[in-house]
């Protein structure tokens, strides 16, 4: 077994929490009303602290948990969101989003799941 500890006793290992969420899933806000498709996640946060200290106290998120970048809808209108893994759950519609800028990311949606370019594949 290897050894990753440093020689002043720090382990360089990151814990690093499990998505729950892949690239392509469409998911729904548990307490506000939208949803949206997954084009990109944070294993943990890595937005601005401006942003973060705008959520007020009460139901400001954990920074140590994936944070997903979703092409979001709501009944007024698209954006994009950020938002905690806490804060999501699967949306089980099997609707697609309507949102200007899914064909940039993803070519098709299939069984629920948008299916990602090739060329944004790594």
């Amino acid at each position: 077994m290897l050894d990753f500890e440093r020689s002043d006793g720090v382990n360089p290992l990151i814990d690093i929490p499990q998505a729950r969420f892949a690239i392509g899933e469409v998911v729904r806000h548990r307490l506000f009303d939208f949803r949206g498709v997954v084009f990109d996640v944070d294993p943990v946060f890595a937005n601005s602290e401006e942003w973060y200290e705008a959520i007020p106290e009460a139901v400001r998120p954990s920074k140590d948990q994936p944070f997903y970048h979703l092409l979001a809808e709501n009944a007024e209108a698209s954006y994009i969101a950020y938002v905690s893994q806490q804060n999501l759950v699967p949306d089980d519609s099997d609707e697609p989003i309507d949102h200007p800028a899914i064909g940039t990311f993803f070519s098709e949606f299939d069984h629920g799941r948008y299916q990602l370019r090739p060329e944004h594949r790594h």
